[in-house]
């Protein structure tokens, strides 16, 4: 059990290394970024980029295995839970998953979204 368990401790600290690292750079490149609290189940992600014009872009990072579909059903359902703990029009925040790439500088990350998203298309089924 030790062995898991410790396993688990260095999966979430690379975790909270890849948060904080992707923050500092995007920082650096001169983006308005905070960090945001878990706050249980109504978790909001993790970084939250303000983009001037009254929008934000919610951000889950991630380092772990790659799975996409997962990955953005979070994102999709914290950047609810941020727009609605804040009285925000949901039109108003945007949401994407930033994919630590192995081997690669943060600027190399993946960026997940639908094309629905991307696009400003109408939701549909």
């Amino acid at each position: 059990m030790t062995d898991i368990a410790a396993r688990n401790r260095r999966n979430k600290r690379r975790g909270a290394d890849w948060e904080t690292e992707l923050r500092n750079e995007l920082r650096g490149a001169g983006l308005d970024v905070e960090r945001l609290r878990l706050t249980g189940k109504d978790d909001e992600g993790d970084l939250m980029v303000r983009l001037g014009d009254g929008r934000f872009l919610v951000v889950e990072a991630k380092n772990a295995r790659f799975e996409p579909g997962t990955f953005v059903a979070e994102a999709e359902k914290e950047r609810g839970n941020f727009a609605r703990h804040r009285g925000l029009d949901p039109s108003d925040v945007d949401s994407v998953v930033i994919v630590r790439r192995r081997g690669a500088s943060w600027r190399r990350a993946y960026v997940l979204t639908t094309v629905e998203a991307y696009f400003g298309l109408e939701a549909k089924q």
